[in-house]
């Protein structure tokens, strides 16, 4: 491959040292509906799956899919490390709860949506996702700062930063 023209002034080199794009890299990917990875990183009481990620398509900086929630479920209490979390609701009306001492004392907040809505989840801020409807699956999709779906499982809810007690 030749080097970079006029129009990729800074395209970089391949990690191997060789000029041009990697061949995954060189080329748009269509990830069909029905070929998501269930093969991701979990919560109980959701289910996720990846479309976007190094394992689908060769992906560096990003992470992108979906997750359900069953009716009437809750997932567990986690957050996502260093990754910057946006959610889109595509069915359902989930809620998103966490935890806020803006006020001087922690209290549990809790974030109903609709289809069209959009949350943004910041680095380490546990929360969880819940399906209050006893009938319809809640959908939505996610895209993450990181490559890879970081989920690290809590046992509770606590404030970011605040005193949870632990050493």
């Amino acid at each position: 491959m030749t080097a970079p023209d006029a129009f990729h002034p800074d395209l970089p080199p391949h990690e191997d040292g060789g000029e041009g794009v990697p061949p995954l890299r060189a080329r748009l990917h269509h990830v069909r509906a029905d070929a998501l990875d269930g093969d991701t990183a979990q919560t109980g009481g959701m289910r996720r799956f990846a479309a976007i990620s190094g394992g689908t398509v060769g992906s560096e900086r990003i992470w992108m899919g979906q997750t359900h929630v069953a009716p009437g479920t809750a997932s567990a209490n986690h957050h996502h490390g260093v990754s910057e979390t946006a959610i889109h609701v595509v069915k359902g009306h989930p809620e998103f709860v966490f935890l806020d001492d803006s006020g001087g004392t922690p209290e549990e907040v809790r974030i109903r949506t609709s289809p069209g809505d959009y949350i943004f989840v910041p680095p380490y801020v546990p929360h969880r996702e819940e399906n209050p409807s006893p009938d319809d699956e809640a959908v939505v999709v996610i895209a993450r700062s990181t490559q890879e779906a970081i989920v690290v499982n809590l046992p509770e809810l606590y404030v970011l930063g605040g005193d949870t007690g632990r050493s």
